[in-house]
């Protein structure tokens, strides 16, 4: 299977399934001198982490990270780097079924189709299980971006069709779907309790704003920053759209409205969302995400075995109603590692 590694400079290499022994990521590239021990992993992991509340997977995992290489005496060394989350709450009977039929809207048919033998339980190497490993490396991406002054932030928009009507960041923090309008989060809220008690699932919309963030970063042509992130973002399980700046919403207006105009204090809006050219421009970057509601439901479905033949399935295995809140540290990791790669990038040229 190829397709494990993302970054040219600072690149992640993630492994491990769902009900193996664990996941990791190798970090190659990181620079040396970087302040890093276990502790600063423990803040993110828990945010991912499921089974913190009702409306989550009951999956109880402790996530804490070992590092196994490239730090010694509490600071990168500027060799590969070795994270390990070890899975301690695995059980795979409730996904004997999948040995048989197809969960409808998850990878399970495809990989299938591509591999023929793979591991399906609990997801395996597609289980959002992997994305621990992703936060462990935005983790470490991070240390790199704080002492440059660059920010990253993500919050739930929009879920199950609500959408926030305001924005107050601290208000992120002190509702449990991490959204920034207490208003909006209780009806959020309400309407995953519905979706849970009816057997279903939900979709829903992050948005991520990095502030701080230089101008130059990005390359033209293919390396253009918003398709780095976007590649970045579109890689996690559930994604199924990104947008940067006014997104789709650019196409409805006519380039007089959607132009940023620019004085000597810099632009006045920001429809092209920090990011012209595929360049940074030294604005705010804006990014959202649109996420597919949850493919395990307790529904009866139509699916086929792997005969092709027609069948129902009743899923009872352990999963999220939504992919939010639990998605706000991958978002905010996948993001990290891309503003890292780009930033020693420049730093290689210049």
């Amino acid at each position: 299977m190829a397709g494990n590694s993302f970054g040219q400079i600072f690149k992640i290499t993630t492994f491990g399934e769902s009900h193996g022994d664990g996941v990791g990521v190798v970090i190659d590239g990181c620079p040396s001198e970087i302040p890093l021990s276990p502790k600063d992993f423990v803040y993110d992991m828990a945010r991912r982490r499921p089974g913190k509340h009702r409306l989550e997977s009951p999956r109880k995992e402790k996530d804490q990270v070992n590092i196994l290489s490239g730090v010694f005496q509490d600071k990168t060394t500027g060799t590969p780097i070795t994270l390990f989350i070890q899975n301690r709450d695995v059980d795979s009977r409730p996904y004997d079924v999948l040995q048989d039929v197809f969960r409808p809207g998850h990878a399970d048919f495809s990989y299938f189709k591509k591999y023929g033998h793979f591991d399906y339980r609990g997801g395996g190497r597609y289980s959002a299980r992997e994305t621990a490993a992703r936060v462990a490396a935005g983790v470490v991406a991070g240390k790199i971006l704080e002492p440059l002054g660059i920010g990253v932030v993500a919050y739930t928009l929009e879920l199950g069709g609500i959408r926030a009507a305001h924005e107050d960041l601290k208000a992120i923090g002190e509702n449990i779907l991490c959204c920034p309008d207490p208003a909006a989060a209780k009806l959020m809220e309400e309407a995953v309790s519905r979706a849970k008690k009816d057997g279903d699932s939900l979709g829903g919309i992050a948005e991520i704003k990095v502030t701080g963030c230089p101008p130059g970063l990005g390359e033209p042509v293919f390396d253009k920053l918003d398709a780095e992130l976007a590649k970045a973002l579109m890689s996690v399980g559930a994604v199924k759209g990104v947008e940067i700046g006014a997104g789709f919403e650019a196409a409805r207006l006519r380039g007089s409205e959607n132009n940023d105009p620019i004085d000597p204090q810099g632009f006045r809006s920001n429809n092209a969302g920090g990011i012209l050219g595929g360049i940074s421009n030294g604005d705010e970057i804006v990014v959202r995400v649109a996420m597919k509601p949850i493919p395990s439901i307790l529904l009866k479905q139509d699916t086929v075995d792997r005969k092709g033949r027609s069948a129902k399935l009743e899923f009872a295995g352990r999963s999220d109603i939504s992919a939010i809140p639990r998605v706000i540290p991958i978002l905010e990791a996948m993001v990290k590692v891309v503003l890292v790669d780009h930033i020693l990038r420049s730093r290689a040229v210049t």
